[in-house]
């Protein structure tokens, strides 16, 4: 996981605002399918934010376990965000978005 809390705003990120579901929202969503009977799955993406893209260049120390003893002082460049950045829920909200509303155009 990487050190979030070293992150500095402005330098490191920019954007880390994660759009939420009102409770209204949730409520007439749930109205509408109990008065027509719908059926209603719901899923839990448990890598969600290892799929968000990354804009700008994110380094970290290699991880315990991992490390290679030959290039023990080298860092490693993140590609996609990882759990911990502070701004891995922006980045895989906006992937996301990214990812329907491409499907809907392709319908």
């Amino acid at each position: 996981m990487a050190k979030g809390f070293r992150q500095i705003q402005g330098a490191d990120y920019d954007e880390t605002f994660l759009p939420e579901a009102m409770l209204k929202s949730i409520r007439i969503f749930v109205a509408i399918v109990a008065y027509h009977d719908y059926e209603v799955w719901q899923m839990d993406v448990k890598m969600a934010f290892l799929n968000g893209n990354l804009n700008e260049d994110v380094y970290m120390t290699q991880p315990e376990g991992f490390v290679d003893p030959q290039n023990a002082g080298k860092k490693c460049k993140l590609l996609k965000s990882i759990y911990g950045l502070k701004q891995a829920s922006r980045r895989w909200n906006l992937r996301f978005d990214e990812v329907v509303k491409g499907a809907w155009v392709e319908l």
